[in-house]
């Protein structure tokens, strides 16, 4: 597996990279994300195929169908920020495992991130950062894109990742969510595999065109989710992906290879809205809540992204 240097003098606080992100959104919101500030969660169930069992020891993927908990948001920090914005959504799903304990899996609707390191990130928002407009809200104010230009320029290899267009979806329950970073499955007898997951909605992909998404409710996601599950479940495969040696596990910025080897992990069915849609809101979900027969790979943006997340929950639950 191929790795990177990346030492701690590189890397930002966590404290800068939420405080960058802040500044994109247009200031802090009191008592919400600083990412994905606005969303709805749902209940359902994962049910495992079993063809991921002799590569991983982990719970949920052997032959035991789990409850999940799954949140879908869009990835702006501003909750005042409408479902037809052209931003990427989020798909987080906490599996409850049978030992009592949980994980989480994120994903969200493009199949790489923008950013190999933190200390990239913090470079990309802040060039991203709207110039004030009237009140500073979204929309009124936009990136200098001199600022953005020589932000790319100085990091070529981001150009692509930076310039890909999330899709608008149609429907939460019509759209493909990559968790983006590698994880190490851990079988019976220590073996390894790095692998990546994919989310794919049973009903197939749907998108909306940006005049299209202009015409619908600043929530019509959530809403549109809602109807969909008072007709019946909506259903997501779980693909993922084999790596082979040469494939990059330290970098969400670089796609691996198409013909790599695939697996059906299992299938999540929807059921309806959580109960108590407070109390999972005010959760916390985090990439890194692994469990027995998964394990983090080198990827520095993967174990950050823990640290920053900490960080971001205390803030909004001291209402900042």
């Amino acid at each position: 597996m191929a790795t990177v240097a990346n030492t701690f003098e590189e890397q930002p606080s966590a404290a800068q990279v939420v405080d960058s992100m802040e500044r994109m959104s247009g200031g802090a919101h009191a008592g919400c994300r600083r990412s994905s500030a606005r969303g709805a969660c749902f209940t359902g169930m994962f049910t495992p195929t079993g063809d991921a069992a002799a590569l991983t020891t982990a719970g949920h993927l052997q032959k035991q169908r789990v409850p999940v908990t799954v949140r879908f948001s869009n990835s702006d920090g501003n909750p005042q920020v409408p479902d037809s914005a052209p931003v990427t959504r989020g798909m987080a799903v906490r599996f409850h495992l049978p030992d009592g304990r949980s994980t989480d899996l994120l994903g969200i609707t493009v199949p790489v991130f923008v950013a190999s390191t933190p200390a990239e990130f913090v470079g990309l928002t802040e060039a991203l950062r709207p110039d004030p407009g009237s009140g500073g809200t979204w929309g009124t104010g936009h990136p200098d894109m001199g600022r953005v230009q020589a932000f790319v320029g100085a990091h070529p290899h981001l150009a692509g990742p930076i310039m890909q267009q999330p899709p608008i979806p149609e429907s939460y329950g019509r759209t493909a969510f990559w968790a983006i970073h590698a994880f190490l499955w851990v079988d019976a007898d220590g073996r390894k595999q790095a692998v990546r997951y994919r989310w794919e909605p049973a009903a197939g992909r749907s998108e909306l065109t940006a005049e299209e998404a202009a015409g619908r409710a600043p929530d019509y996601l959530t809403v549109e989710l809602h109807e969909r599950l008072a007709r019946g479940r909506v259903t997501f495969m779980l693909y993922v992906q084999l790596a082979e040696d040469d494939d990059p596990t330290h970098d969400p910025t670089v796609a691996w290879p198409e013909e790599r080897k695939e697996l059906t992990a299992g299938w999540l069915e929807l059921t309806g809205p959580v109960d108590d849609q407070g109390h999972w809101e005010g959760e916390r979900f985090d990439p890194t809540r692994v469990t027995g027969g998964i394990e983090l790979s080198d990827d520095p943006v993967l174990a950050f992204r823990s640290f920053a997340y900490a960080e971001s929950f205390h803030r909004r639950s001291e209402k900042a």
